[in-house]
């Protein structure tokens, strides 16, 4: 591949019931350092709350980001978006210069995912849909800066169950063997969802873990100065091979 100076762009791609507001720190930081970057809603989050959640509307609107920042990007997702970023990778490599996927190392199926739809619905059955949950676990378990940020967007309450259905359609280690880019796994050190970081390192044609050191599940809220540290490193190295 040809040497290129020129700042890759950055897309990023929020987590369930969050929105693009969760990015604000990122966002600042790679601006800062000369990235053109852009942070999405998903369909049923943020501004696009009205709108159903399906899998062919969530590659569309990263596709839709992806246009908007000329065509080929650095791809970053977290959790949900992760899942996303990684089968959109798979179906247009040529778009993608460089795929981060965060917080997204478990398979999507079985029990685990299960067990979260169950607790999705009963949390939905409280009255304020579970309103009050989702922001005093976000100021609980989040630095204030980072709680202000995902919370900022608007709480996609009803999207959970939805969103969790249509995931488990997806087949990320599959995902990933068919993208022949650049792939690095970067994981909160205390994140649950690295159940099976292994098989998605392996499924890597080219991978890398990146482990943020005390963060969680949420590792660019929870460890944002981290998390942007790992992030900027790549942009920059994607930049100099795209």
């Amino acid at each position: 591949m040809a040497t290129s100076e020129a700042p890759v762009p950055v897309l990023l791609v929020h987590g369930i019931r969050a929105s693009a507001t969760m990015w604000r720190y990122q966002e600042q930081a790679l601006r800062a350092a000369g990235y053109p970057v852009l942070a999405i809603d998903l369909p049923g989050h943020g501004q696009r709350m009205s709108e159903p959640f399906t899998v062919p509307a969530a590659l569309a609107a990263i596709d839709d980001g992806v246009a908007a920042l000329g065509g080929r990007v650095l791809l970053v997702g977290l959790s949900l978006g992760g899942y996303y970023a990684v089968a959109y990778a798979a179906e247009h490599p040529d778009r993608v210069a460089g795929l981060v996927a965060a917080g997204c190392s478990a398979v999507p199926l079985g029990v685990f995912l299960e067990g979260y739809r169950l607790l999705a619905r009963a949390i939905h059955r409280l009255p304020d849909r579970g309103l009050w949950l989702h922001e005093n676990l976000a100021r609980l378990l989040l630095p204030a800066a980072g709680a202000r940020d995902v919370l900022a967007g608007g709480a996609a309450l009803d999207v959970m169950d939805s969103g969790l259905q249509a995931t488990s359609t997806l087949t990320p280690l599959t995902s990933l063997a068919a993208y022949p880019g650049p792939v690095w796994l970067v994981n909160g050190a205390l994140d649950h969802f690295r159940l099976n970081e292994r098989r998605f390192l392996a499924a890597c044609r080219t991978g890398e873990v990146v482990l943020v050191p005390r963060a969680t599940h949420l590792s660019s809220l929870a460890q944002p100065e981290l998390f942007t540290a790992i992030l900027l490193r790549i942009a920059g190295l994607v930049s100099r091979t795209a």
